[in-house]
C-alpha cells in the first residue's frame, strides 16, 4: 500500500519504528461475520495483535468455537451471535458490548452477502434488493451509529468496511450488491468527515474478488480473474486497521475509477462487452 494512502502517524511508526509494537495491542476489536472467510482470518490475526477480539455472526456454535480457539491460542476473545438483519438485535448486541466492554476500539463491518443476477431476472425478485441492503448497509450502518458515541467521547474509532472494487466498476449483475456496497461506501466517507475532530476515522476496503464461502456460487464466472485468498485479504484487513487509510483499492478499481470519470460511455460499452463475453 503507498505511503501516501497512509496516516503519518502510521508512515512515521513503520519507517522509524519498524519493531513497535501493533497499535491493536489491548484494544477492542469486533469483527462481524466472523464465522468464515475474511471475518474469522481477520479475527486470528488481530488476536495475534494482542486485541481483545469481539466475534459477531449469525452461527452461534462456530463462533463460540472460534472464540475458544483464539483463548487456547493465548489470546483474548467473546462471541456475540447476531442477525445483522435485525435492528433489534443490533440495537441489544450495542448494549451487550458497551456493557462487557465500555467502547469498541475498532470495528470491521465485514458481514455480507453478494448476489450475481441480471435486471431481467429479477423484475420478480425486489426481495434481493431488499436482502442485500438489509445486511450490507442497514445492518453495519446501525451497528456503527451504536457504537459511535463511545468512540467520539474516548476520541478514537476507526471502522473498516469490506466493501467491493465493484462500487468502482460498476459491474453488469450485481445491481442489488453493488448498489448496497456504494452506499455504506458513500455513508463511510460523510461520516468520516463529521468525526475528523474526533479521531474517528474510516477505511473502505474495496476488494477484487476473494475466494470465500460467500462467492462460491459465482466463482466458476472469473476463474481467470486475479483473486486472493481469504487470509491474503485478512491481512491487508489488519494493515488497515493498523495504518488507518481512507480507502483500499486494486488497480482495476483504480481504472474502473478514472473511465468512468473520463469516458463514462466507453465505460458503459466496455462493461457491456465484458458482460455479454461472460453469460
Amino acid at each position: 500500500m503507498s505511503l501516501l494512502l497512509q496516516t503519518p502517524r502510521a508512515v512515521c511508526r513503520r519507517l522509524l519504528r519498524p519493531g513497535a509494537a501493533s497499535p491493536l495491542q489491548d484494544r477492542v476489536v469486533l469483527v462481524t461475520g466472523a464465522s468464515s472467510g475474511i471475518g474469522a482470518a481477520t479475527a486470528r490475526l488481530v488476536a495475534a495483535h494482542g486485541a481483545t477480539t469481539l466475534l459477531v455472526a449469525r452461527r452461534a456454535e462456530t463462533i463460540a468455537a472460534l472464540a475458544d480457539e483464539l483463548v487456547a491460542a493465548g489470546g483474548r476473545a467473546a462471541a456475540y451471535p447476531c442477525d445483522l438483519t435485525d435492528g433489534d438485535a443490533v440495537d441489544a448486541l450495542v448494549a451487550r458490548v458497551l456493557a462487557d466492554h465500555g467502547s469498541v476500539d475498532y470495528l470491521v463491518n465485514n458481514a455480507g452477502r453478494s448476489i450475481r443476477r441480471s435486471l431481467a431476472a429479477s423484475h420478480d425478485r425486489f426481495h434481493d434488493f431488499e436482502r442485500t441492503m438489509a445486511i450490507n448497509y442497514f445492518g453495519p450502518v446501525r451497528l456503527t451509529m451504536g457504537l459511535l458515541p463511545a468512540m467520539r467521547e474516548q476520541r478514537f474509532g476507526h471502522v473498516v468496511n469490506i466493501v467491493s472494487w465493484g462500487v468502482q466498476l460498476k459491474a453488469p449483475r450485481f445491481a442489488a450488491y453493488l448498489a448496497s456496497k456504494s452506499a455504506l461506501d458513500t455513508w463511510a466517507r460523510v461520516a468520516a468527515r463529521e468525526t475528523w475532530d474526533d479521531n474517528v476515522t474510516f477505511t473502505n476496503m474495496r476488494f477484487g474478488l476473494v475466494h470465500t464461502p460467500m462467492v462460491e456460487t459465482t466463482v466458476e464466472h472469473y476463474r481467470r480473474w486475479p483473486s486472493l485468498t481469504a487470509d491474503q485479504a485478512a491481512a491487508r484487513v489488519l494493515r488497515a486497521l493498523e495504518d488507518r487509510p481512507v480507502s483500499f483499492n486494486v488497480a482495476a478499481g483504480r481504472a474502473g475509477d478514472v473511465l468512468n470519470l473520463v469516458t463514462p460511455r466507453l465505460a458503459d460499452f466496455v462493461m457491456h462487452r465484458l458482460d455479454r463475453s461472460g453469460s
